[in-house]
């Protein structure tokens, strides 16, 4: 394997983990985001308050993306495999 297709494997590595864990990611951060300015603004610090809802809202997601998830590491997979057999 040379260095080019490493490179590329490594291309579609990153791509496919910043695709499938992008969209979890940056609702997770709206979410506490903006349960700190409530808690800011009210001055209610209860520790339960940001871990709550962010549980909440990652598991919608999961459910919601589950099945785009699963697709974009399946072919990430199936590109890894039809690697292998063009390589060897």
């Amino acid at each position: 394997m040379s260095i080019s297709q490493v490179m590329d494997v490594m291309q579609a590595a990153a791509g496919a983990a910043i695709k499938v864990g992008a969209p979890i990611l940056i609702v997770s951060l709206i979410i506490g985001l903006s349960i700190a300015i409530f808690q800011a603004a009210t001055q209610i610090h209860e520790q339960t308050l940001t871990f709550v809802p962010k549980l909440f809202v990652t598991a919608i997601m999961l459910i919601v993306l589950g099945n785009w998830m699963t697709e974009v590491m399946s072919d990430f997979t199936y590109y890894i495999f039809d690697l292998m057999l063009r390589v060897y």
